[in-house]
């Protein structure tokens, strides 16, 4: 007689179909690029490498330096990049608008998009939402760019980024700020001990390197949170996206005609430079005649956000009355007014030639930059003089290490004569900030009471902001998630080029159990490219983008082999049946036996007893 055994047929069914999805699934390769030098990144890509490996994608990584990261994501040299969005205040609209010029990876990576909703599509798109005046109107204009990128799955979505801050229990009174380089150590209050306070911020370069130049109107190696602290603009981002009187108190805005608008500032009186210099309109108008001086307008300058195209004049009426007139009815126009960088105001006694400095020939922007050419327009940089702007810190010292590489420590002090000082007995005085190699010896200045505060992303491990929050003599705040952690795909590149592939990776990425691993679970998951908190973003996309193992392994295997595959219900309707053949086999094999025996086929279990009794038949 044939032996089977159920159980070996059900292993036997599962294993075959288990071989099937292994054998015949695609396998692809993709290149995926990181910055180098962090470790929280690194740790993160080890485990996304890890579960894209488990659907078939072989992921080749390359942890490049900061100026070869830009130039491989410029040109489209990758098909994963590790990105994040920028937060407030330049989600959505200077983000998006950001993708019409090589400064990020979406401006290759869109390059795919496939027809009707090309790149070219997209971009239009996103240039004419900048200019819808309706809420309504301009909220569905985002619903449809967003719905755009989500159908064509243009990113996975990892997790939103809350900015930590550590403080020893001395001190008091830190709120977070609104932004991600936001750092309002002016609301801290001195408890006890010293008033000149230490620090290690979080910087672009995460661990703490300088400031840089320190000059308002530039960028790198310039440090957003020290710019911030040194110079003011005329408004300032607040809570909620709320637009706050800074330099100007009040304003208003016109239309007229052509469809321009005209905006009039009234400007704060009274105020004055880090240097003793008198701020009045003459000095706003010579800060806009620097920083957009035609030359610079362009994306290779300061065209990477909106305000720069679309301001087409300023003037002023009075010593303290400003007008700006845009081409458009330009919506973000306040909101890119109060940005960090390019336009903070700079004292007149700092730029080379004085308050009658000339924006071609002694522009304001680094010497380094060189000159900038716009038709028969030319731009020479002259850099500035020193470093004084109006805001409420003032820039004191900059030691350098011996060779030059990186700072060792910065000063700063509270600008008594700031037009809003907080005063008191109890505010910090000076503020030090102290370079550390590691993170490591960061948390040990912490412990050792060297180090009174690190405020910013980057300064140390998460699972050490989380042990902090569980240590006697310390306080840990945190932001709202105020941008998304991303992994841009290349749609213009093979293997991402195609959408079912973009499909796998995302469902294949576990993120919540990424999170809980290397991020010692102080962040959330996402499923969409902003967070759902910026203006115009809480969209209901569907499907989510989320971990799904089984679709990421359905979708990985050739369409030309799904007839090869059973379902799941197909499968356990053949066991049964091969179970009920083999209890049949079986048992017409015990009849067979019985009857070659010469034994009856059917024995009664119970038989007459000539004693009277009854009992059980043996079997």
């Amino acid at each position: 007689m044939l032996k089977f055994s159920l159980t070996t047929l059900i292993v036997a069914l599962a294993a075959g179909t288990g071989a099937l999805a292994d054998d015949d699934c695609n396998h692809l390769d993709v290149d995926f690029i990181i910055l180098e030098g962090d470790a929280t990144i690194l740790a993160i890509e080890d485990d996304i490498r890890a579960d894209l490996g488990k659907v078939g994608v072989h992921v080749n990584t390359r942890a490049l330096a900061k100026d070869d990261f830009n130039a491989a994501m410029v040109a489209g040299d990758f098909n994963l990049a590790f990105s994040e969005t920028w937060g407030p205040p330049y989600d959505p609209h200077s983000y998006a608008k950001s993708w019409s010029s090589p400064d990020e990876a979406y401006y290759a990576a869109l390059v795919g998009l496939e027809a009707p909703n090309t790149k070219a599509v997209l971009d239009q798109k996103i240039a004419d939402a900048l200019l819808v005046e309706g809420e309504v109107e301009r909220g569905e204009s985002w619903s449809d760019i967003l719905n755009i990128l989500h159908d064509q799955a243009t990113e996975i979505p990892f997790s939103g980024k809350s900015i930590p801050a550590v403080v020893n229990s001395r001190l008091s009174g830190y709120t977070p700020g609104h932004q991600q380089f936001d750092y309002p150590i002016h609301n801290i209050r001195v408890a006890s001990g010293s008033k000149n306070i230490t620090l290690a911020p979080g910087a672009q370069t995460g661990l703490f390197q300088g400031v840089g130049r320190l000059d308002p109107h530039s960028y790198r190696p310039n440090e957003f949170f020290s710019n911030n602290w040194v110079y003011e603009g005329l408004v300032e981002y607040g809570p909620d996206g709320i637009i706050l009187p800074s330099l100007a108190v009040s304003w208003s805005v016109a239309d007229i005609a052509d469809g321009k608008q005209k905006y009039t500032f009234n400007l704060r009186e009274g105020v004055k430079f880090h240097d003793g210099a008198d701020w009045d309109c003459s000095v706003a108008k010579l800060n806009l005649n620097h920083v957009f001086a035609p030359p610079l307008t362009t994306s290779d300058w300061h065209g990477w956000y909106g305000l720069p195209e679309k301001l087409e004049s300023w003037t002023c009426t009075s010593t303290y009355v400003l007008e700006l007139t845009s081409s458009d009815s330009y919506y973000p126009l306040l909101q890119e007014l109060s940005y960090i960088r390019p336009l903070r105001m700079l004292s007149p006694n700092m730029f080379v030639g004085g308050a009658s400095s000339d924006p071609l020939t002694q522009n304001s922007c680094p010497m380094g930059w060189g000159s900038a050419t716009l038709g028969d327009v030319t731009v020479t940089c002259a850099g500035v003089t020193g470093i004084a702007g109006t805001g409420r810190w003032q820039h004191i010292s900059t030691v350098m290490d011996s060779g030059g590489e990186h700072a060792t420590t910065v000063e700063f002090k509270n600008f008594d004569s700031h037009w809003d000082s907080y005063g008191g007995s109890d505010g910090v005085d000076h503020v030090k900030l102290v370079y550390y190699a590691t993170k490591a010896d960061v948390k040990a200045a912490l412990n050792s009471g060297e180090l009174d505060a690190i405020i910013g992303d980057g300064v140390l491990d998460p699972e050490d902001v989380k042990e902090f929050k569980g240590t006697a003599g310390f306080t840990v705040s945190m932001t709202e998630p105020l941008q998304n952690r991303v992994v841009v795909f290349n749609t213009a590149k093979a293997p991402t080029n195609i959408l079912k592939n973009r499909k796998i990776m995302i469902h294949a990425v576990d993120k919540a159990a990424i999170i809980e691993k290397e991020l010692a679970g102080l962040d959330e998951p996402v499923d969409s490219l902003f967070s759902k908190k910026a203006p115009y973003c809480s969209v209901d996309l569907t499907p989510k983008w989320d971990y799904d193992i089984e679709k990421a392994e359905l979708l990985n295997c050739p369409e030309d082999d799904e007839s090869k595959k059973l379902p799941a219900g197909a499968i356990a309707a053949i066991v049964v049946c091969a179970a009920a053949v083999i209890a049949l086999t079986t048992f017409i094999a015990y009849m067979r036996r019985k009857e070659i025996q010469g034994k009856p086929i059917f024995t009664p279990l119970i038989q007459h007893d000539p004693d009277g009794k009854h009992g059980v038949q043996d079997l």
